[in-house]
C-alpha cells in the first residue's frame, strides 16, 4: 500500500508539472524558459517520491519492475482524469473511458499471474 499511496503522490506532482502551466495564471506572459523551470521545480518533487515508491515496491519483492511500471501508467491516466476534469474542464469521452479500461486490463494481467522465469520477483 505504501508504494501505491508514494506513486499517487508522486503522479499528482508530475501531472501538476507537465499540465499545470497550461492553467497557472501567474505563468501567463512568462518565456516557455520560465515555464520550463517551474516545471522541473515540481518534477523534482515528483522524483522525491516516485524513487522511494520505486525502490520499496521492487526491493521488497512485492512487485517487478514491469509490474511498477504498469500500476504507475495506471495510476498516471486516473490521477489525469481527475486533473482533466477539475482543472482543465474536460469530459472523459467513451473513447477515452474504453482507452483507460484497456490500461486497468492490464494491470491485472501484469499482477494477477506471477511471473514462471527462476529468480524473478
Amino acid at each position: 500500500m505504501q508504494t501505491i499511496l508514494l506513486l499517487v503522490a508522486s503522479n499528482i506532482f508530475m501531472t501538476l508539472a507537465w499540465y499545470g502551466h497550461l492553467k497557472f495564471k501567474w505563468l501567463d506572459g512568462k518565456s516557455i524558459m520560465v515555464v520550463i523551470l517551474v516545471s522541473w521545480g515540481i518534477a523534482f518533487l515528483e522524483y522525491c517520491l516516485m524513487v522511494p515508491a520505486n525502490r520499496h515496491g521492487y526491493l521488497s519483492g512485492q512487485f517487478t519492475g514491469y509490474q511498477l511500471k504498469i500500476i504507475q501508467e495506471a495510476i498516471t491516466l486516473g490521477v489525469f482524469i481527475v486533473f482533466a476534469w477539475l482543472v482543465l474542464k474536460e469530459r472523459l469521452s467513451w473513447n477515452y473511458a474504453v482507452s483507460f479500461a484497456l490500461i486497468l486490463a492490464a494491470v491485472y494481467f501484469a499482477v494477477a499471474f506471477k511471473p514462471g522465469s527462476p529468480g524473478s520477483h
